[in-house]
């Protein structure tokens, strides 16, 4: 049987690392993670409890396309408390995490063809979503200087149909601010092109809270998602905000690819809304974590970081010591035991001289893959 060409997307290679560390545990080493972003922690106890009462008590059957009403309610009301904004639930579809919002939010507002402008280093499935979709992506570099985040200029020149943007990103872990992303909204719509903000790290934040697009314009589609800060990486339930115009035709794909979200997942998410005080003792340890990362990482001879604003990574620039972040990775993998991301997976023309560190993990995970970074590289000076 043959195979479509809208099929043959690179495959996902933080995935394939998780598999080498996977068959490296197997085999019975101890393996530190510092490749994937997924917190250690569970979802939220009041969120497992809800659902170990639904389960006694309902079918849990089919939902509306479109997700539970009350948790559509709950997301909106989650930006009036976070950000001021007032937000019709009308907009919001609950959807099978944010994968599953880019699924929707691409078949839904583009047409075969279309091109979206990313920002490289990005997160790589944005690309390979897009081209199974039969769409363009369209990677654009941004600078260091800029701290991995497009500005108004990389756009010029450019010919596309939409802007993607993730903030706090993915790999870098930095965020735009009010002004900077006004100028991206402002810029993207001048060009007639639609503008999606990828909101999935937004509560993982340090210094300053992350600005949502809605606070800045309406005709905005949002993605946002359960999996990190409210720790349900593997329930797979997330949201799409989209204007009122464009919701019927999100909601007949939805019906269509989907029938509905996972109806169990969705009880624990609106239960999880509640749980805000338990998401914030997790983020004391990412606050520690992080700092740990920005002292230790220095010290094991990864020095040229820019300190994340949110989300829980460290991009590295390791040029000085590998052209091949996909040898180097394997190599720390398997002389130190600790598993990093190649930074290959987010930016197809540079990343070979980069790699992505996760810090999601507990903090004792965080000290000893420090330590074995460390004596990994005084090893190989």
């Amino acid at each position: 049987m043959r195979n479509s060409s809208r099929g043959q997307v690179d495959p996902f290679i933080v995935m394939d690392v998780m598999e080498a560390a996977r068959q490296a545990e197997e085999a019975g080493r101890h393996i530190i993670h510092m490749e994937v972003g997924q917190p250690s922690t569970p979802a939220p106890k009041a969120a497992r409890l809800a659902l170990t009462k639904a389960m006694e008590h309902e079918s849990l059957g089919y939902t509306v396309g479109l997700g539970l009403p009350e948790l559509r309610k709950g997301i909106a009301s989650l930006y009036a408390d976070w950000y001021g904004v007032e937000l019709n639930p009308d907009r919001v579809a609950v959807t099978a995490g944010s994968s599953g919002g880019f699924l929707l939010a691409f078949s839904g507002l583009f047409d075969a063809g279309q091109t979206v402008a990313l920002g490289a280093p990005g997160y790589p499935s944005y690309r390979q979503i897009l081209k199974a979709l039969s769409l363009r992506a369209l990677d654009i570099p941004t600078s260091a200087e800029n701290r991995f985040q497009l500005v108004p200029g990389d756009l010029e020149g450019q010919d596309f149909d939409g802007v993607m943007v993730a903030s706090p990103a993915n790999p870098s872990g930095t965020m735009l601010g009010k002004p900077e992303l006004t100028d991206l909204i402002q810029a993207t719509h001048a060009r007639d092109a639609l503008f999606l903000s990828d909101e999935i790290y937004h509560g993982i934040e340090y210094e300053q809270k992350a600005v949502t697009a809605l606070e800045i314009s309406d005709d905005v589609c949002i993605i946002n998602s359960f999996s990190k800060y409210f720790s349900m990486t593997g329930w797979r339930v997330g949201w799409l905000i989209v204007p009122e115009d464009n919701i019927r035709q999100i909601e007949r794909l939805s019906q269509n690819m989907f029938i509905c979200p996972s109806h169990a997942s969705q009880v624990a998410a609106l239960a999880a809304l509640d749980a805000r005080d338990e998401m914030e003792t997790n983020m004391v340890t990412y606050r520690r974590n992080r700092q740990l990362m920005l002292d230790g990482l220095p010290k094991a001879g990864f020095d040229k970081i820019a300190p994340p604003d949110g989300a829980f990574y460290v991009y590295a620039d390791v040029s000085e010591y590998t052209d091949d972040s996909v040898a180097f990775a394997r190599e720390i993998l398997e002389h130190a035991g600790v598993a990093v991301t190649p930074g290959l997976d987010f930016d197809a023309a540079r990343g070979a001289g980069y790699l992505r560190f996760s810090y999601a993990r507990a903090t004792a995970d965080i000290e000893e893959g420090l330590l074995r970074l460390k004596r990994f590289m005084d090893n190989r000076a």
